[in-house]
């Protein structure tokens, strides 16, 4: 084989697939940025035009690569954006849900705050595993015993995924049967009784159809890791322009239509009161605890051993002004209309 005909990939790489998905992404990242400056959402959603920017430059990567099909820091540099775009997308999921659990404080499994800091911290785990083990994996000069040091890391950078992902899941479901039980999301007696309930209904349903999305792509990704080289899936292009590409639009553009701030407020101090219908001005909830511990143990298990009292402002209700009127993250109030 000469140097011409060498190529890092085991079949032919297309050379429409990363343009067409290319120009997707683009669109939709566009239209991120404008809703994030529409309502003021950078601090919540601004991971959505930061995932997609990732999914343009791996695309883009990847259609140079495509040309160019023995050029190992391309063949690199693409594989580890598109491995790194899609944890991004689920760390979108998490700041929602914690934006979600600030809305119904007295429901929340867990400190809204920590939501963030816990799965925030180990994405930045499963972004150092997947970038150090791709590197190693694709690095042409790295002995045999670096390879295998590569696999293992990136193994567990996908585990690591899943078991992050699984334990959001469940923490969404149990927050989601505590509203049921407790009726915030029942039927009200009139169309606007019911907006309040209805927005959380449609935050939460995004909320399972995205991680369902991101699912799928971590369960491909998990059986890509430990098919191997030889495997399935890396011998063949498709599951990759599916998984990594379609699935992943498909999550993007679902937020792009029903944007999570269409339905929340954009500040933390407002929530829903115990009726499921008004809206209240609240202290906000402060975690007092250092912030290490609060990193090391969420769920503030010392406090429950030493039962340390937790402030339950949401039970003053009556001390706390409603939100006027006020439609607070954007077309809050049109939006609900139409759901």
């Amino acid at each position: 084989m000469t140097c011409c005909d060498f190529s890092l990939y085991p079949y032919a790489p297309s050379k429409v697939a990363p343009i067409i998905l290319l120009a997707a992404f683009f669109l939709s990242t566009i239209h991120h940025i404008y809703l994030n400056i529409h309502y003021k959402s950078w601090k919540i959603t601004g991971t959505l035009p930061w995932g997609g920017l990732l999914f343009i430059a791996g695309f883009a990567l990847r259609e140079v690569s495509a040309f160019d099909t023995h050029s190992l820091p391309l063949f690199i540099a693409s594989t580890v954006l598109l491995l790194v775009a899609p944890p991004v997308y689920a760390l979108t999921n998490y700041i929602v849900l914690g934006r979600t659990l600030y809305y119904v404080p007295y429901l929340s499994p867990i400190h809204p705050g920590r939501v963030i800091s816990t799965f925030v911290g180990l994405d930045a785990v499963i972004g150092a595993l997947t970038g150090n083990g791709g590197a190693r994996v694709a690095n042409a000069d790295a002995t045999p015993s670096d390879i295998q040091v590569g696999k293992g890391l990136l193994r567990a950078s996908i585990l690591l995924q899943v078991i992050s992902f699984f334990l959001f899941v469940v923490l969404e479901y149990v927050f989601h049967r505590r509203c049921i039980r407790a009726g915030i999301l029942a039927p009200k007696p009139n169309a606007d009784a019911n907006k309040n309930a209805q927005k959380l209904r449609r935050i939460l349903y995004l909320m399972y159809i995205s991680s369902v999305i991101i699912s799928s792509r971590h369960i491909f990704r998990v059986v890509d890791v430990w098919q191997g080289y030889t495997g399935y899936l890396e011998q063949h292009e498709w599951p990759l322009y599916v998984f990594d590409g379609a699935f992943m639009f498909a999550n993007t553009v679902m937020l792009n239509i029903w944007h999570p701030m269409r339905y929340l407020p954009n500040d933390n101090k407002i929530y829903l009161g115990k009726d499921g219908v008004t809206e209240r001005w609240g202290p906000g909830w402060v975690d007092k605890r250092p912030f290490l511990i609060t990193f090391v143990d969420p769920f503030d298990i010392g406090g429950l051993c030493l039962k340390r009292d937790k402030e339950k402002f949401w039970d003053r209700e009556e001390e706390h002004p409603v939100v006027g009127g006020r439609q607070m993250g954007g077309d809050r109030k049109e939006d609900a209309d139409a759901v």
